[in-house]
C-alpha cells in the first residue's frame, strides 16, 4: 500500500466523522449555549453549576435561548419591561433568579411557571411593579424579594402575598404607593388590617345599590310627571267643556232630576 492510499484510508473516515459532528452541532445546539450579551461559566461560587450573568447588558426582554442547565441567572440592571408567561420554562435546575433594577410593571399568573420545584431565591426588587396576578407566586417555594416597587395595595396583592412561602418577610417590606384605602397610601402593607377582597365586594355592592336606587328614583319621577301631566290635561279638557254654550231646553222636554232638585 502506497503512502497516498494509506493517507486516504485514514482521512476519509475522519472527514465523515467531522461532518457528522458538525451536523449534530447544527441540528442539536448545546444546552449550555450562552445568550448574546451574557457571560456563562461553570463555577462553584455563588452557586455550583452554570452561572449565567446578563447584568448591565441593556436587555429589553428576557433572552429566549437560555441554557437549560442554568442554576444562577442574573438579569439585573437592564431595561426588561415584562415577564411573559412561561418565560423560564425548561430551566428545571434554576435556583436563583435576579430580575432586580429593571422596568417590570406587572406579573401574570404564569410568569414563573416551571420554577416551582427548584427556585430558591427570586429578586424582583427595584422595579416598577404596580400589580400582580393573585396566583403569581402561589406555587413557588422560593424566598421572593419585592420591596422598592410602586405597589397598588388591593385584593390581588393581598392574595399574592398570602400565597408566598415566606409571605411575612416579603410583606414586611412592601409600601403602598396607592391603595383601595386612601389612608393606607404611603404606609407599610402589613399595616392593612382590612380584608381588601371583602372591601372590593362591598364597594361593588354599594355601587349596585346606588345604581338601583337611581333607576328607582327615575321611574318614580316619570310616574309622578305622567300623573301630573294627565291631571293637567283633564283640567284643561273640563274647562273647555264648561266654556261651551249650554243647549236651550225645549218646552216639552222633561226636566232633569237635578233641575227639579
Amino acid at each position: 500500500m502506497t503512502p497516498l492510499d494509506l493517507w486516504l484510508s485514514r482521512s476519509i473516515p475522519m472527514c465523515l466523522l467531522l461532518q457528522s459532528l458538525v451536523l449534530m452541532a447544527l441540528c442539536f445546539p448545546s444546552a449550555s449555549m450562552c445568550p448574546k450579551g451574557c457571560a456563562c461559566q461553570h463555577a462553584d461560587h455563588p452557586l455550583h453549576g452554570l452561572n449565567v450573568t446578563c447584568s448591565l447588558s441593556r436587555l429589553r426582554e428576557i433572552p429566549p435561548d437560555l441554557p437549560l442547565d442554568t442554576v444562577l441567572l442574573q438579569l439585573d440592571r437592564n431595561h426588561i419591561q415584562a415577564v411573559p408567561d412561561r418565560a423560564f420554562q425548561g430551566l428545571r435546575a434554576l435556583r436563583r433568579l435576579n430580575l432586580s433594577h429593571n422596568a417590570v410593571e406587572t406579573l401574570g399568573e404564569g410568569a414563573f411557571a416551571g420554577l416551582e420545584a427548584s427556585l430558591e431565591v427570586l429578586d424582583l426588587s427595584h422595579n416598577r411593579i404596580v400589580s400582580v396576578h393573585k396566583d403569581a407566586f402561589t406555587r413557588l417555594k422560593a424566598r421572593v424579594l419585592v420591596h422598592d416597587n410602586p405597589w397598588h395595595c388591593d385584593c390581588a396583592l393581598q392574595q399574592a402575598l398570602g400565597g408566598m412561602a415566606h409571605n411575612h418577610e416579603a410583606a414586611a417590606r412592601v409600601l403602598c404607593r396607592s391603595s383601595e384605602l386612601r389612608d393606607q397610601e404611603g404606609r407599610p402593607f402589613l399595616a392593612v388590617d382590612t380584608d381588601l377582597c371583602n372591601l372590593a365586594h362591598r364597594t361593588t355592592d354599594y355601587a349596585m345599590l346606588v345604581t338601583m336606587f337611581g333607576w328607582f328614583a327615575m321611574v318614580i319621577s316619570y310616574v309622578v310627571y305622567y300623573v301630573r301631566q294627565n291631571q293637567e290635561d283633564a283640567r284643561r279638557h273640563l274647562e273647555y267643556l264648561k266654556s261651551l254654550p249650554s243647549k236651550p231646553r225645549k218646552p216639552d222636554e222633561p226636566e232633569d232630576i237635578t233641575t227639579v232638585v
